[in-house]
């Protein structure tokens, strides 16, 4: 799927200098949409990842005024097809995808792809909030190429691109998880061009399985199969090993542990983080509770029937409703900032310095 990335000015750190405290005014108004600028007409999104200002070192009386809870709760919101004709429930149309981007990006959500998510490389600006978009099963509907080479016109890519034009703080990157015909395409050089465009973008292109079957219903060693072979596709379009993988159907093989890691024929794969298909926001990845055999996701969809509850629109409206229980950047991606009473929750395998408040 599509990654659009936003241009903040001051991405890169200099190393050699000395990093100073950040300050109130690096971070962005916490509940505030993101800081707008003008980009000039047809100017395409920056493919480079948004990050914290330069040289943010986060402290208690920086992270006390952004509010920052980097053990609060992040939404990693599922698509299948994006359609002009919805033919089933949990399709989206290219407006409905429009209409939740936008209002994300005006809510100050920064989109991070689901291998940053799981790795905690959260660089998100002081104050603003991650989210993860991911895009199941490789529809045509989530990518293809224009004769000029752009992404086509209605494609979620497309979509990610539209709006980050408008909102230039909101990152267009997202994870498509693929089966054996990505986007598509039949062809090994047309899959190639789609898959390494992606990547080369920002964007995520990991492992769906090779051709999608039920993983509970499979024996352990086809469910290996499944996911080598599909490893290996993306090994020869060009794609580095798969540091996450989606669940057809959701649904966790017999013993979980082979959707994870494994072997088979030879190959072996070993994902950082395995997710779910709903229906709630995934804790932190900082967090002692975080399952990386089983990570949450959030069906995007509006509050009718089973979604009157489980899916985006009920909750992005609960975190905004409830914000203390949401994930709030400290925009330094080195340390984690939360409050003290929190503190508890942290996993301290992970290995960086807490800041409480």
């Amino acid at each position: 799927m599509v990654v659009i990335t936003v241009a903040i000015i001051g991405l890169s750190l200099l190393p050699d200098e000395p990093r100073p405290h950040a300050r109130p005014d690096d971070a962005a108004e916490v509940g505030a949409g993101p800081r707008q600028s003008s980009p000039s007409a047809g100017s395409p999104p920056s493919p480079s990842p948004v990050g914290q200002p330069p040289g943010v070192v986060s402290t208690p009386e920086f992270a006390r005024q952004v509010r920052a809870n980097e053990a609060g709760l992040v939404p990693v919101l599922m698509y299948h097809r994006i359609t002009a004709r919805r033919r089933a429930s949990i399709d989206r149309t290219p407006t409905q995808l429009r209409e939740e981007l936008e209002r994300l990006a005006k809510e100050g959500y920064v989109p991070i792809t689901a291998g940053e998510f799981v790795a905690g490389d959260i660089r998100v600006p002081a104050g603003r909030f991650p989210v993860v978009l991911t895009f199941d099963d490789g529809h045509p509907s989530h990518f293809a190429l224009d004769a000029a080479g752009n992404p086509a016109p209605g494609t979620a890519v497309a979509v990610m691109q539209e709006v980050a034009r408008k909102h230039p703080s909101f990152r267009p990157v997202a994870t498509f998880w693929i089966n054996k015909e990505p986007f598509g395409l039949r062809d090994r050089p047309s899959q190639t061009v789609a898959v390494r465009w992606l990547v080369d973008h920002g964007h995520e292109v990991a492992n769906h399985t090779w051709s999608h079957p039920d993983l509970r219903a499979i024996k352990r060693r086809k469910v290996r199969e499944q996911i080598v072979r599909l490893e290996r596709l993306l090994k020869q379009l060009g794609v580095p090993a798969s540091r996450t993988m989606a669940l057809p159907y959701g649904s966790l093989p017999r013993g979980k542990k082979p959707a994870r890691a494994g072997a088979w024929d030879g190959t072996r794969y070993d994902f950082a983080g395995v997710f779910l298909a709903g229906a709630e926001p995934s804790v932190s990845p900082y967090a002692k509770k975080f399952d990386r055999g089983a990570i949450q996701r959030i069906q995007s969809n509006a509050k009718k029937g089973e979604c009157r509850k489980w899916c985006s629109d009920y909750w992005l409206d609960w975190l905004r409703k409830h914000p203390g229980e949401r994930y709030v950047s400290d925009g330094d991606p080195d340390r984690i900032s939360i409050p003290e009473k929190l503190r508890g929750n942290i996993d301290a395998k992970r290995g960086r310095q807490v800041i409480a408040y």
